[in-house]
């Protein structure tokens, strides 16, 4: 084996030449005898092993051939196998211990010891932080971001038969660290697997207009709860905490058209709850104006034949009085119809006492006269007492004291 190149070696010692000028990587300068170099010389492994053996033998008093150096040997080499089980359990970690390869128990965060491979292992999955599962698209950090999309997971279909586009995003957590590691090969695939299966069963059941507007609420719920009945059926030992929906469209080749669709469904709805907010300001006003005009026709009702039967009652009554004193009531009556005939005309009243004075005194309207209306005069008769103004004339004529336009 040659380990000189065209500089004289793999560490450019230089061209060769005679003499044995040339030295190797470990300091060999020798010749070959003939003028030319030798060239490297590989390290003696035998050497290096037998200063090593020395070595070590110098640890131990009496040297490494004895009972006592053998016995300390293997006491070292115990000890640091017993030290290899320590372990640590983080706080949102569980330790699974296992023994020959069977579940044996688990532990709480924390320093712990088990025996060391191969009599038992430990595993410590994170039982309290959330993972995330993407279902339609990946998205990626190292890219700023960026949504990968894949529409083999995320085209599907309808309850009407439409074809709709779907990302959606699982969030789950670790219930049964056991069942967990022994129950699923790989949980990450067989929560994509499940949700994409349970999403696929809720949407085949939904109208694409009730997942595009007020529905997405109702299909998260329905394939969280069906997700999450699979994986128990699988016994994963995996909680669903979230699923979410990230996009829902139609196709990228009809979504213009599909979303003019969702506009026109929107002003539909927007023109229905504004009719009836209408309605429900106007019905509430007109059954309030209805039963208050029935409550008013009942109350003339009421009051009518409250009137009419007390009508017949007075004249019920009247008559009985009639019937037990007839000249009495007969007078009574009359004297009350003057008074209501007479309580609304006009009249004039003249004083006896001036018959027998010559004359009348003229009466002149002035109320007439001035455009006003004549006030209803309210004298009374006294006897004895003589009118004023002028005497009565000769032809006899008595004086009036009132006027009746």
């Amino acid at each position: 084996m040659i380990w000189h190149s065209e500089g004289g070696g793999p560490w450019g010692t230089g061209p060769r030449g005679g003499g044995g000028g040339d030295r190797g990587p470990w300091g060999g300068g020798r010749g070959n005898g003939q003028g030319g170099p030798r060239g490297p010389q590989p390290p003696n492994f035998e050497d290096m092993l037998r200063r090593g053996q020395d070595r070590f033998r110098r640890l131990f008093p009496g040297g490494f051939s004895t009972g006592s150096g053998i016995l300390i040997v293997v006491l070292a080499v115990f000890v640091l196998w017993l030290a290899s089980g320590f372990y640590r359990v983080l706080p949102d970690e569980e330790g699974v211990v296992l023994r020959f390869g069977a579940f044996s128990y688990t532990t709480v965060p924390g320093l712990h010891w088990h025996w060391p491979t191969p009599i038992e292992s430990v595993f410590t999955p994170s039982v309290t932080r959330v993972n995330r599962t993407e279902i339609g698209y990946r998205s990626s950090e190292a890219r700023g971001g960026a949504v990968r999309e894949l529409p083999e997971e995320a085209l599907m279909l309808t309850g009407d038969e439409n074809i709709v586009n779907i990302n959606f995003t699982v969030f789950w957590v670790i219930d049964d660290a056991k069942a967990y590691l022994f129950n699923i090969r790989d949980p990450e695939l067989t929560v994509k697997s499940a949700a994409e299966s349970a999403m696929r069963e809720v949407i085949g059941e939904t109208p694409i207009a009730a997942m595009l507007t007020a529905g997405r609420g109702k299909i998260e719920t329905a394939t969280e709860q069906l997700l999450q009945q699979l994986l128990t059926d699988y016994k994963s030992g995996i909680r669903i905490t979230q699923v979410q929906l990230q996009k829902v469209d139609p196709p990228d080749q009809v979504i213009d058209a599909q979303r003019d669709v969702q506009r026109a469904l929107a002003d539909q709805a927007r023109l229905r709850n504004v009719a009836e907010a209408y309605r429900n300001g106007i019905l509430p006003g007109a059954r309030g104006n209805a039963v208050r005009i029935e409550q008013e026709a009942e109350a003339y009702r009421q009051q009518v034949i409250n009137g009419a039967e007390g009508d017949a009652a007075r004249f019920d009554s009247v008559y009985q009085a009639y019937k037990a004193s007839r000249d009495v009531t007969a007078q009574r009556l009359y004297i009350e119809t003057m008074e209501d005939i007479l309580k609304h005309s006009k009249k004039i009243i003249i004083d006896k006492a001036a018959e027998g004075q010559g004359g009348v005194v003229p009466y002149l309207p002035l109320p007439s006269l001035s455009g006003g209306a004549p006030s209803e005069p309210e004298t009374s008769e006294r006897p004895g007492t003589a009118p004023s103004g002028p005497a009565p004339d000769a032809g006899g004529t008595q004086p009036a004291t009132g006027h009746s336009p």
